[in-house]
């Protein structure tokens, strides 16, 4: 059977907030219907929104249309579930600010949040990449012309490089999308056009590999990689037998990615895959092979990885209906990596959808624990809602980047930190300022290796959701000479770990010495060129090339 829905179309109506609340036992979970749009005060239709917690703890989001001038709408989610419009697009002459942003938004590390909209942007009418506060003061950044791309259906990420990085699902010079990035500052730069390599019409939102990679997924079944200077590694591969993909990669602990897509599989339903970072990918499993489709199908949203280890994602439609029948109106599931699929809640229950339908956007597990996302529809106006999934998992500090060198200041997203005593990377204790109950800024300090940070509350300790990579720095090298054979001491930072050392390309036999200290030996077949050093956190470059005699 095939379930791929159509592109909705925008609607607008008013308010009525609500809260529905469902408790499945069986797996001692809670879902939570928090509110619904209404069409004009908050916004309607959210699409491919990932919820971004905030400094202040609260979440934010977009909708695809409503707001006062039925444009769409950024939006606020209090942990107690008020929604509230913070901006309402189009509000400038022309649209010169866009219109109808599909993708969510990225917390920068500048406390910005930064979008894209599919439209508006002035007569160009080919969307905007913005910034915008907390407070909702907005600013656009850039104004796509069609030839540096447009319509951008999905959220930015924000780099280990400090730049932000985007897709378009469409012009470009081949007119089927581009990848560009930007500064926080507002530099923009388109990076290269869809197509060249990396299939056509890029709608997932990219994603960076822990070798500091992008990797995204193109719609035509393509999955790539690209530097974060856009050359491409690799490009086109198929995904497994699925097909039809708008969702984001995730890399897990094992560091193979999983992402969705919404066609294809054995039942024409929709598949889980699993990459690996070479590009080989295969279907892990295929949606609607419960009688009925009681597991879902058709997951447009990609996957978020649990702090529990497994992987988390909804279908959009699929899952038993109103009194138990078949064609339900999508579902929320837990999916090992290995694909063992769990169906944790089902959409529309309840004659009338007052839970919500059709969950085309993925979940956010915010650092109280709880999962927390949107549906397109349903819900007391039909415009969609937004809910809460507890099933029990703790609550957890988030840095706001997943690596850094020593002396770095890293950002930690939390809840009820207020009082903390203690911050450690990997066990090294750490700097650290309490800025508010859901924020504590720290330094990486001297010594910490890659691992996990915890951070001493009064409630107990917290960790990370994400393991934390301290990258390795080179600062000198001597003798900056030698023939092959020639025994070479690297200094640096962050050493301890190190893996491997290279001259040249070539691997070369070394000792740790100390945290700032390797010994390394110029290899055979090594030749002029740059010494670099690899640790679980990375990878360290001389500034100068070794000089290779004979």
């Amino acid at each position: 059977m095939s379930c791929t829905p159509s592109r909705p179309a925008i609607l607008g109506t008013f308010l009525c907030a609500f809260l529905f609340v469902t408790t499945v036992c069986a797996s001692a979970q809670t879902f939570t219907s928090l509110a619904s749009f209404n069409g004009t005060s908050n916004g309607s239709e959210p699409y491919y929104v990932y919820l971004v917690q905030g400094l202040d703890g609260n979440l934010y989001g977009t909708t695809t249309g409503g707001g006062a001038d039925s444009s769409g709408t950024v939006f606020k989610l209090t942990p107690a579930g008020k929604v509230t419009a913070i901006y309402n697009f189009c509000s400038e002459a022309a649209c010169a600010d866009g219109s109808t942003p599909y993708g969510g938004l990225v917390l920068a590390t500048n406390g910005f949040f930064y979008g894209t909209t599919s439209a508006g942007g002035g007569t160009a009418n080919s969307g905007t990449v913005y910034k915008i506060t907390a407070a909702g003061a907005l600013t656009v950044m850039h104004t796509f012309d069609g030839t540096d791309g447009e319509l951008s259906y999905v959220g930015m990420i924000q780099a280990t490089n400090g730049t932000l990085y985007g897709t378009t699902s469409a012009g470009g010079s081949d007119g089927a999308g581009a990848i560009f990035e930007m500064t926080p500052a507002g530099g923009f730069t388109s990076l290269i056009s869809a197509g060249v390599g990396i299939g056509k019409f890029p709608d997932a939102r990219l994603v960076q590999g822990t070798n500091g990679n992008l990797y995204g997924v193109s719609y035509d079944s393509g999955v790539y990689e690209l530097t974060l200077a856009g050359k491409v590694i690799f490009g086109g591969n198929t995904l497994g037998t699925g097909s039809g993909s708008t969702s984001a990669l995730v890399q897990a602990s094992n560091g193979s990615f999983y992402g969705t897509t919404a066609e294809g599989g054995a039942n024409n339903s929709g598949t889980v895959f699993e990459m690996t970072s070479g590009g080989t990918a295969k279907t892990i499993y295929s949606f609607c092979t419960e009688t009925n489709c009681t597991d879902g199908s058709t997951p447009w949203a990609g996957l978020i990885l649990g702090t529990d280890g497994n992987l988390y994602g909804t279908a959009s439609v699929g899952g038993s209906a109103a009194g138990g029948t078949p064609g339900g109106a999508g579902t929320i599931f837990k999916i090992t990596t290995a694909g063992k699929l769990t169906t944790l809640y089902t959409f529309c229950t309840t004659t009338g959808c007052p839970d919500g339908a059709n969950p085309y956007e993925g979940l956010t597990q915010a650092t109280n624990g709880m999962f927390y996302g949107t549906t397109y529809s349903g819900g007391t106006s039909n415009l969609g809602t937004v809910y809460s999934l507890s099933t029990g998992l703790e609550p957890f500090v988030q840095p706001l980047t997943t690596s850094g060198k020593v002396g770095a200041s890293v950002i930690l997203l939390g809840t009820d930190l207020t009082g903390s005593t203690a911050v450690s990377f990997n066990g090294t204790a750490a700097a650290f300022k309490v800025v508010s109950a859901t924020e504590i800024t720290a330094t990486v300090p001297a010594g910490a290796l890659t691992g996990t940070i915890k951070v001493t509350t009064p409630d107990g300790v917290l960790a990370s959701n994400a393991t934390y990579r301290v990258t390795p720095q080179i600062t000198t090298f001597s003798p900056p000479s030698g023939t092959v054979g020639t025994t070479v001491t690297i200094m640096g930072v962050s050493l301890t770990e190190t893996s491997e050392v290279t001259f040249g390309g070539v691997s070369a036999s070394f000792t740790v010495d100390s945290d700032t200290q390797v010994t390394a030996t110029v290899p055979t077949g090594a030749k002029t060129g740059k010494i670099v050093i690899t640790t679980p956190g990375g990878t360290a470059t001389g500034a100068t090339s070794f000089t290779v005699t004979t």
